[in-house]
């Protein structure tokens, strides 16, 4: 989609007020918009820098990657700061996090990604802590003694500070911003109300937090009733050998396929106490919705959101843009609360065969065909085929169907014939249940930031009252 053409007046005094910049982001972005009105704002306003600890990245080094947990601190790279669940995080050395404390996050912290895609925020939760990230992302560390952690986070991720932080933003192709950009930031004192934002978002973090334990509690059940030993967790595929009859490759001959990783999956639930039992027989349908043309439209009252296979795996999932509501075959895009996506191309080691239940704007979105829908016959078993599939028996048997060098695809067939634990109606319904729990918490914690995102806003609108 091409961008679109702007075009924008603006007094002379801004360029003077912003150091003679010319290049036209900051003035179009409504970065000088949001320092005018506060400006005007009464209410008390200090600088970022004054309000915190330090404000900093990890710097740039080379990593050095291990493969054992008891080496190893888990590493989120910028676009893993807005993950939902950061299991499957690759694992960089305890060693160099030892050597650069700067890796290391902490809870409270607001993150911000500092260059390519700049100025998407997170807030640290308690699963964050300790985790090691990326350069590419700012460390914002809020001074408790002066600013709640969670109402600064609220206010830099409003519709007056993202602009501001974006405004620093320099270069041509590919664009960064440094702490000093955002050191002088103005942030507005709103009194009382901040206890309140700070417990909206801490609220928000816990339920998050809480729909995480909930799925692996959901997957430790299926194993428990199932009788499957615990697999150890894997990200990709890992390299091995391994002997097959010439019989086994007639429809197959990829390695992956033929791994002793995929392998002890598929023998293990064989070899269970309770039977295994195929996708398609759990589900109506598995469907892959065929290719469409974009049609990208403005109005919300005429329109319904798409959401790319990224957005899936974000805590607070965000369309690229509307599409007619009217479109031919829109219904074979949205999606309901009783459908599983899986993404069907990437990396092996990134978002492909990783399992979703919808939430958020996801719920009544219009998903791209890059997405295959797992369709159930209600919202607990949708709950159960996600917590098999998210389990390392599913992902393993997800990834290792997948076919093609560059780019590997899944297609239908391929999800249809993954194997699942069968353990009655009972069960499933019992297992799946903390599965839509999850979905409904994720949902929760959604709404909690968007209500203190929304106080910050009108106070500041309404002059910091």
């Amino acid at each position: 989609m091409s961008r679109k053409f702007q075009v924008k007046s603006v007094p002379s005094t801004w360029l003077e007020n912003n150091g003679r910049r010319l290049d036209c982001g900051p003035y179009l972005s409504g970065a000088m918009e949001a320092r005018e009105l506060l400006r005007k704002l009464p209410a008390e306003k200090t600088h970022l820098a004054n309000l915190t600890v330090d404000i900093f990245h990890a710097g740039r080094e080379s990593r050095q990657w291990v493969e054992a947990e008891e080496f190893g601190v888990r590493f989120m790279g910028s676009t893993d700061v807005l993950a939902a669940d950061l299991s499957g995080l690759p694992l960089i050395s305890k060693k160099q996090v030892r050597a650069n404390p700067n890796f290391t996050i902490r809870a409270g912290w607001t993150l911000i990604t500092r260059s390519g895609t700049i100025g998407r925020m997170a807030y640290a939760r308690s699963d964050m802590d300790g985790v090691a990230c990326s350069e590419h992302v700012m460390r914002v560390a809020p001074d408790e003694q002066k600013i709640k952690p969670g109402y600064l986070y609220a206010y830099l991720h409003s519709r007056f500070g993202v602009p501001l932080v974006v405004s620093g933003t320099y270069g041509a192709i590919i664009q960064h911003i440094e702490p000093h950009h955002i050191s002088d930031l103005p942030v507005p004192r709103l009194g009382e109300l901040e206890e309140h934002v700070h417990n909206l978002i801490e609220c928000a973090a816990e339920k998050r937090v809480a729909a995480n334990d909930l799925i692996n509690t959901a997957i430790a059940n299926m194993a428990t009733a199932a009788g499957l030993p615990e697999l150890p967790a894997s990200n990709g595929i890992p390299f091995g050998v391994n002997a097959v009859s010439s019989t086994c490759i007639v429809n197959r001959m990829d390695g992956a396929f033929h791994s002793h990783h995929h392998d002890e999956a598929v023998f293990l639930l064989k070899d269970a106490k309770a039977p295994p039992t195929s996708i398609s027989e759990m589900c109506t349908s598995v469907v892959e919705p065929n290719r469409f043309k974009r049609i990208p439209i403005d109005d919300p009252a005429f329109g319904v959101p798409l959401f790319g296979t990224s957005a899936l795996m974000w805590s607070d999932p965000k369309p690229s843009y509307l599409i007619p509501k009217n479109m031919t075959g829109i219904d074979s895009l949205v999606v309901g609360k009783s459908t599983v996506l899986i993404p069907r191309s990437g990396q092996i080691t990134g978002i492909i065969g990783s399992p979703v239940l919808p939430y958020g704007e996801l719920i009544g979105g219009a998903v791209s065909e890059d997405a295959i829908r797992i369709n159930c016959p209600d919202e607990n078993v949708a709950g159960y085929v996600f917590v098999a599939l998210k389990s390392e028996y599913g992902r393993r048997q997800l990834k290792a169907r997948a076919y093609g060098s560059s780019i590997p695809h899944l297609d239908v067939s391929q999800i249809k014939s993954v194997q699942v634990p069968n353990l009655g109606a009972r069960l499933i319904e019992e297992i799946g249940s903390l599965g839509v729990q999850s979905a409904k918490l994720r949902h929760e914690a959604i709404a909690c930031e968007n209500q203190a995102r929304e106080l910050v806003e009108n106070a500041i609108e309404a002059g910091g009252h």
